[in-house]
């Protein structure tokens, strides 16, 4: 790994919020996907994020952003977080703010410190790629630009946002960068289709790289009034006596706002974003269509059974089971199922449906159905 100044003022940052609504019912407020083992490997997605960034910026360069109800759970999954890492949200404000956040205390901490977003929900194989790409990522932030990790599309996918690709950039020690003409929201299938077919545009990971300032300069373009708020959380951050009246005060009165919104597209447009095309296996394991691809190997005849003491019977039949209730499952005869088996809820679709359980969800917190979310 290079050891480069840049790479030494590089920290990790791991924003472990969100339910996951579209893996109800396995997905709840008080087990949210973060902290499952979704794909065999014996360690939650978050343990695995933590091992995947390690080597990167060390054990004890790395932030993880959460709110209040799981730091228990967090601390218990990362032994290794250091206690002034841990930066705890009183309620979910979106990624602008959670990742703004960790940046004005880096920032405070280490004037020029660059730091990197990675989700803790997310499967990537390949690590050594990722590393490289991770390197080369840094490169380019310290030379001003805000950096994103692109991934090489593999299928027209309607599911995730695209990065339109532009010119080769000139940056030592980072030969694939490449500037960002534009961030493009959710396709449909026809013009997904166009996308791939010409080469030049990259899913949308939600990785961001780039030096803390740069992040709170482009926020504060867009935003100034979270900006402001922002800031004077950090100011508060490290003193305990002032922390918490701080966050209690002014945490809530955010603004709502994904950081892409808030600061990779207006850094796209201004020409200030750049890329990283990752050439590692990656999949945001958004819905239970995806667990059951990641299992199966891409081969939909075959049926995934998850679950320590999963107990099922099938016949004929394909897709993905999920079983935490412990009661035997029996399938005949039936394609592309999804069958996820709780104490106290049954989810019952196929996986050309899947991404609808967030449908579910909703209609769930309409109805008063709280007590299952």
């Amino acid at each position: 790994m290079s050891t480069s100044t840049a790479l030494d003022r590089f920290y990790s940052v791991i924003p472990a919020g969100g339910i996951g609504s579209r893996l109800w019912p396995l997905s709840r407020a008080d087990a949210p996907k973060f902290l499952h083992d979704l794909t065999g490997s014996g360690q939650t997605l978050l343990r695995d994020t933590w091992v995947r960034l390690a080597p990167i910026s060390g054990e004890q360069r790395i932030m993880v952003v959460t709110g209040r109800a799981h730091r228990k759970a967090v601390e218990e999954q990362l032994p290794e977080l250091a206690d002034h890492n841990v930066v705890l949200e009183s309620e979910p404000r979106d990624s602008a703010a959670a990742i703004g956040l960790a940046a004005a205390i880096l920032e405070r901490r280490e004037p020029g410190v660059i730091i990197g977003s990675f989700a803790a929900d997310h499967v990537i194989h390949r690590d050594d790629i990722f590393r490289a790409a991770v390197a080369e990522a840094v490169e380019v932030a310290d030379a001003g630009y805000i950096v994103t990790l692109g991934i090489r599309p593999t299928e027209p996918a309607i599911g995730f946002g695209y990065i339109h690709s532009g010119d080769k950039l000139t940056v030592e020690g980072a030969p694939s960068a490449l500037t960002v003409k534009s961030f493009v929201e959710k396709p449909d299938q026809a013009t997904a289709k166009k996308y791939v077919a010409s080469g030049h545009y990259l899913w949308n990971a939600g990785m961001f790289i780039a030096r803390a300032d740069r992040i709170l300069e482009e926020i504060g373009n867009s935003e100034p009034e979270l900006l402001a708020g922002l800031l004077e959380l950090a100011a508060a951050w490290d003193d305990p006596a002032t922390r918490g009246p701080a966050v209690d005060r002014i945490w809530p009165g955010l603004k709502k706002i994904a950081i892409d919104y808030a600061v990779a597209e207006p850094a796209a447009a201004a020409g200030r974003l750049a890329v990283i095309p990752g050439r590692f296996d990656w999949d945001d394991v958004g819905d239970f269509a995806s667990i059951a691809k990641l299992h199966s190997g891409g081969r939909k005849r075959d049926l995934a059974i998850l679950g320590e003491n999963a107990r099922v019977l099938a016949d004929s039949s394909s897709g993905i089971v999920i079983s935490e209730g412990g009661r035997t499952i029996a399938l005949i005869g039936v394609e592309d199922i999804v069958v996820v088996d709780t104490p106290d809820a049954l989810l019952v679709t196929t996986s050309a449906n899947a991404q609808k359980v967030k449908a579910v969800v909703d209609a769930l917190k309409l109805s008063g159905r709280t007590d299952v979310l």
